[in-house]
């Protein structure tokens, strides 16, 4: 892994030549589980459906799907498994070492978990797919390169930040607080030693990485306030970094 700090402050690590640890098979904790569950309900709401794990490497990531309501008219989607070991986070940030992540999604995403037939079809489709996918991915993440995920992160699909998917451009992942979940719901206290941080996934354009990297977090909260960026992800919302097109004169 190597490090550099961009002029915006932020370090920056790539793991280009970082070799992930081997395959270790793992199982949900259940104490864990049921505590994340029960936090999920009491603050968002009724998880409809749980979408399980078959084979898991590190940690066994499940996704609980809560669907959208009259007060909150989004899908919420919520890991568990993620916190079920510490991560490597530096000395300054012990109180960050448990995480869970969440993303929401429009009521007009298809998701169909009515059978596994049905969710495997709808999720077949990477258009649909990809918000789960990357809730998987980052959520492992940290397990297998021996780091840690935390507030105003980013992580690019791939170097040059490519788009998730044929249906959007968007191609990175700015890790934050939701503004649309309540406030209690930030965190969950397991015990003395182990406190459970959720935080949004919310995916970017790269101009707009670019941009965080070189102003700083700040910087880039102040683009999505003045825009009015919603913490629910909308695959074609307005790019508030990409560079402004004059008509010349002639």
């Amino acid at each position: 892994m190597s490090d550099e700090i961009t002029s915006g402050g932020s370090n920056v690590h790539r793991y280009e030549n970082h070799i992930p640890k081997g395959f270790e098979p793992a199982i949900g904790d259940g104490d864990n589980i049921d505590a994340i569950s029960n936090h999920i309900e009491k603050h968002v709401g009724k998880i409809e459906s749980v979408f399980h794990e078959i084979v898991s490497d590190k940690v066994h990531i499940d996704v609980h799907w809560v669907k959208p309501t009259e007060h909150r008219p989004y899908h919420t989607l919520v890991t568990s498994g993620m916190s079920d070991k510490p991560m490597n986070v530096p000395e300054e940030a012990d109180n960050l070492q448990y995480a869970e992540l969440c993303v929401l999604l429009p009521s007009s995403w298809k998701i169909n978990a009515e059978s596994y037939a049905l969710m495997e079809e709808v999720f077949s489709d990477e258009n649909n797919y990809w918000p789960v996918r990357w809730l998987k991915s980052i959520a492992r993440f940290p397990h297998e390169y021996d780091t840690w995920i935390g507030p105003y992160h980013t992580i690019p699909n791939g170097e040059k930040a490519e788009p998730f998917s044929e249906n959007t451009k968007l191609g990175c992942m700015f890790v934050f607080p939701s503004n649309n979940l309540p406030s209690e719901f930030t965190q969950l206290e397991i015990s003395e030693n182990k406190v459970i941080n959720f935080y949004s996934l919310y995916p970017t354009y790269k101009e707009e990485m670019n941009y965080k990297l070189n102003k700083g977090s700040d910087a880039l909260l102040d683009k999505f306030r003045e825009f009015r960026v919603s913490s629910v992800i909308d695959v074609n919302r307005i790019n508030t970094c990409a560079r402004k097109k004059f008509l010349g004169l002639w």
